[in-house]
Order: C-alpha cells, then sequence, then structure tokens
C-alpha cells in the first residue's frame, strides 16, 4: 500500500499545480490583473507558471520530489498570506486553509521523499547498483 500511496498522493498534490499554471496561461492578462490589486507585480506571473507547471510535473513524476516540494509548500504559504489573508470572508479562509493543508502534504513529501515508485527512487537505485559494482572491482 505504501507505494501505490505515495503515487497518488503525489499525483493529487502535484495535479493541483499543474492545472493552477496551465489555467494561469489561459487566463494570462486577468491574472496578471488580480496579481497586481493584491500588490504583487504581474511581472512575477512567468515564474509563478514555471513554477507552478514545473514543480507539479516533478512532484507527479517523483523528480527532485523533496526541492519541489519545498518550493510548492513555500509558495502555498505565501500565497495564502498574500492572496487569501481576509479571514472574515468564508471562501478565502477557506482557500487560506487549504493552503497550509496543501503545504503540510508538501512538506510530508519533502520531509519522506517521493516513495518507491519515482525516478528518484529509480536514480538513487541505480547509483547504489553502479557504486556496488565499482566498488567490486
Amino acid at each position: 500500500m505504501e507505494k501505490s500511496a505515495t503515487l497518488i498522493g503525489r499525483i493529487l498534490l502535484g495535479h493541483i499545480f499543474l492545472l493552477a499554471g496551465i489555467n494561469k496561461i489561459g487566463a494570462y492578462t486577468a491574472t496578471q490583473g488580480w496579481m497586481e490589486a493584491m500588490g504583487v507585480s504581474g511581472m512575477m506571473l512567468p515564474l509563478v507558471i514555471a513554477l507552478e507547471i514545473g514543480g507539479g510535473l516533478a512532484l507527479i513524476l517523483g523528480f527532485k520530489a523533496r526541492l519541489a516540494a519545498l518550493g510548492l509548500a513555500g509558495f502555498s504559504i505565501a500565497s495564502a498570506v498574500i492572496f487569501h489573508a481576509n479571514l472574515s470572508d468564508q471562501i478565502q479562509s477557506i482557500m487560506f486553509m487549504k493552503n497550509f493543508a496543501i503545504a503540510g502534504g508538501l512538506l510530508y513529501v519533502a520531509a519522506l521523499g517521493a516513495g518507491a515508485w519515482s525516478i528518484d527512487s529509480r536514480i538513487e537505485h541505480s547509483s547504489r547498483t553502479s557504486s556496488t559494482r565499482t566498488s567490486a572491482v
């Protein structure tokens, strides 16, 4: 169950960011305007899109998953504080808590790794196998 749970968990966490990044491309001007209305430069949008798409894909594939998870956790917390801090608005309060909950799940990935069914695991296994062969020679 551990192998499938870590894979499914990564997919569930990663797809949120992947889809969010893709949606921002489709609504680029509106997203820029919203960012600027919240006091964040619209010039940051390409970086946000790259982080969401790149980090989401890395998490799904389990490639550099610890690093991707740390980056996305920090992004989730920062975006909660910047964009969803109006806790008197029930929707914003829920979005704030959702971002922190997602950050919690991402911190688990950062702490424990991507799991057995990941590119990281294959790379680690491959390097262990080749170093065993090298030391045997």
